[in-house]
């Protein structure tokens, strides 16, 4: 939960909140040209940036920049809000922010993706929300090509173009002992060995542990199984796997360091 950002030494959470009111009157005066009344209304509003800001927070980026991203996109919200659309001002404002703040985050991916890739992508996205509203259901990747006037496969690729990368360290699973990331559920059919030794030493140190362990250390490390594959194959779970593995890897670390 975000509960304060500053910017500039501004407390954000000691910001004033506005009325429906008071915002309808102020965009009366800021479509006037009264300065006064835009910065009222800006600050009036930061704490709904602020609430975009939570669905990132997961997000490994500076929240300084992201707010202040978000402001842009506010403004953006109040340069183009018309009162005649009867809506509210937040409700056409948010999707504006968190576009700001995706476009943000999507340009400084770090991952380059090509542009029409990129474009394709977006407007795969676009067909997407008209279908559903028209099917009133998830339409299929098929359909989406087909609106679009393109192959399965481009839509496939672009999507698959603007995802978020993942680091192996990302966890996965918590049994409330230990975490299971990603690299655990990788299988490597490639370096089946550790960088920590070579395959003499590991031959050595495959002595060293009881049957159970050996059994473990052999299919992970050799065979290319992954921790789930294991735990299925010998009746345990994987957490068990992943803590008898660690814990053999450990033994043999201090046995030949």
């Amino acid at each position: 939960m975000i509960r304060k950002v500053e910017i500039s030494n501004v407390d954000t959470s000691k910001l004033p909140v506005l009325t429906n009111k008071e915002k309808d009157e102020l965009f009366i005066k800021i479509r006037e040209g009264d300065v006064d009344a835009r910065e009222r209304f800006i600050n009036g509003n930061l704490r709904l940036v602020l609430s975009v800001l939570q669905r990132f927070s997961s997000r490994c980026e500076n929240m300084d920049d992201l707010f202040q991203v978000g402001c842009v996109g506010l403004i953006k919200s109040i340069d183009n809000f018309d009162l005649s659309l009867n809506v509210q001002f937040s409700t056409y404002a948010v999707p504006m922010i968190i576009g700001e703040i995706r476009r943000y985050l999507r340009d400084n991916n770090p991952i380059r993706v090509s542009r029409s890739i990129r474009d394709l992508a977006y407007k795969a996205l676009q067909a997407r929300e008209k279908l559903t509203k028209e099917l009133n259901k998830e339409p299929t990747v098929e359909q989406i090509a087909k609106e679009l006037g393109v192959e399965r496969e481009e839509v496939v690729f672009s999507f698959e173009a603007i995802q978020d990368p993942l680091s192996l360290q990302e966890p996965v699973y918590n049994d409330g002992a230990e975490n299971i990331y990603i690299m655990d559920q990788v299988k490597d059919t490639k370096n089946t060995d550790e960088s920590w030794t070579d395959n003499i030493t590991i031959e050595q140190a495959m002595k060293k542990l009881n049957d159970r362990e050996k059994m473990i250390i052999t299919k992970r490390f050799f065979d290319g199984r992954t921790q789930m594959e294991v735990a299925d194959e010998i009746g345990i779970s994987q957490a068990q796997v992943s803590r008898l593995e660690k814990d053999a890897i450990t033994r043999i670390k201090k046995l030949y360091k």
